[in-house]
């Protein structure tokens, strides 16, 4: 074959396999990407859940997404850097990523929306002031929502700071997709599950089915009867699917009662920090069960509108027990052994039905319920705990809870003036 035949054949090869990229690319501008918003951008749980949503971990290698900032202007140049700094990764499942400081364009088109906690500032407020200042946010949101998203836009709300009282108010100002908006408890259960991990001493991975019923940032009962542990390193050794009862591992009942609850209660009291490492990697994993599903047999916890299962009231967002399939969840309301007493049932209950009625003006203080009984967990039910908002409240003043930046996040966006 001569030279000039080489070099024509070079050519057309060329030729073909730039009208081939062409193509590609005018097929992918048909394609539209996955719309993911983020509130409360400037947030650090943001700058670590990009990193993940952009891996294809999530969604998968074959789903594109768009990537949206939401914050108020005066964190624009923050917002602008992390731009960049999100383009830099190269991921080949983001098409785009931008920002938006406008309220009237918030959501549009939006088919994930992850509402993270809104910023505080140091002012002095009382509790009451807090959850009542939780609503014009969520009903700005939910109107959005409800003007500017896809229609079948999925809601998930993370965080520390009144999470279930969030959902139930987001529910309530964007009643068309109320189906669609859920509320992560995975960090509460990653967090107990680090404390049960060094205690046996091994890796919280291998510990299953932890469940979070109740108020995810508040009162909240953790119930270990159904917990497992694989791959624990003792005289009895299985296969890679063996897994023991972990009640039946840690023989030190005193220590699950006092200095386990202790822990817990300093780690997801209402209004503590919460890292943003845990809170992305909660968030992104609830996403992952919701499109692909969750792992086959294992119990996942989530807070969602309560229907009246296991005897919760309706009307309230409750975490509960359920399993990820067919891109929806299914309460696991057939678990047997899962039976709670009235008295925690009702712990758990009140405060939630007091926060919201509290945040829309329907009461005036908010009274934590006392317990006639000084035991955290009842004689006959010593194995689950419970976490208990009373006792924030207790270490914590009422006048030196902060103060949402709520009203002023929302003058702080371009084309929106909320009187404060």
């Amino acid at each position: 074959m001569t030279t000039e035949l080489m070099m024509v054949i070079a050519q057309e090869n060329l030729g073909a396999h730039i009208q081939k990229e062409q193509e590609e690319e005018g097929l992918k501008t048909c394609i539209n990407p996955l719309q993911v918003w983020i509130t409360s951008a400037s947030a650090p749980a943001c700058y670590n859940l990009i990193p993940i949503l952009t891996s294809g971990e999530v969604f998968g290698m074959h789903t594109e997404i768009s990537i949206t900032l939401f914050d108020n202007k005066q964190a624009e140049e923050y917002l602008k850097s992390l731009v960049m700094e999100t383009q830099d990764l190269a991921s080949p499942v983001l098409r785009s990523v931008s920002i938006c400081t406008k309220v009237e364009e918030a959501f549009c088109q939006a088919h994930i929306i992850v509402v993270l906690d809104d910023s505080t500032d140091k002012e002095v407020f009382t509790l009451e002031d807090c959850l009542r200042s939780r609503v014009p946010l969520c009903r700005l949101y939910g109107y959005l929502i409800e003007k500017n998203a896809h229609e079948s836009v999925r809601v998930i709300v993370g965080g520390k700071t009144f999470v279930n009282l969030k959902t139930v108010l987001l529910m309530r100002y964007a009643p068309r997709i109320a189906h669609n908006i859920i509320a992560v408890a995975l960090g509460v259960e990653g967090e107990a599950k680090a404390i049960l991990a060094r205690k046996l001493k091994t890796t919280p991975s291998y510990i299953k089915d932890v469940i979070i019923w109740g108020n995810i940032s508040g009162n909240n009962y953790v119930d270990l009867r159904k917990t497992r542990v694989y791959r624990y390193e003792s005289a009895i050794w299985g296969p890679l699917h063996y897994s023991r009862p972990l009640l039946n591992l840690i023989f030190d009942s005193e220590w699950i009662k006092r200095e386990f609850v202790a822990t817990l209660k300093n780690l997801t009291a209402t209004g503590r920090q919460f890292g943003g490492i845990l809170a992305a990697h909660s968030i992104a994993t609830t996403l992952k069960y919701w499109y692909h599903g969750s792992p086959p047999g294992e119990i996942v916890s989530l807070g969602i509108l309560s229907e009246g299962q296991f005897g919760i009231p309706k009307g309230i967002v409750f975490s509960m027990p359920v399993k990820f399939e067919n891109g929806t969840w299914v309460v696991l309301t057939d678990l047997k052994d899962t039976e709670i007493s009235e008295q925690i049932m009702t712990r758990m209950t009140s405060d939630l039905i007091q926060e919201k009625l509290v945040a829309l003006g329907d009461k005036i203080h908010f009274q934590p319920y006392q317990s006639e009984h000084k035991d955290l967990v009842p004689h006959e039910e010593k194995n689950p705990v419970m976490s208990d908002a009373a006792y924030f409240l207790n270490q914590i003043p009422q006048t030196t809870f902060e103060k949402p930046q709520s009203l002023e996040f929302l003058n702080g966006f371009e084309g929106k003036t909320v009187e404060s």
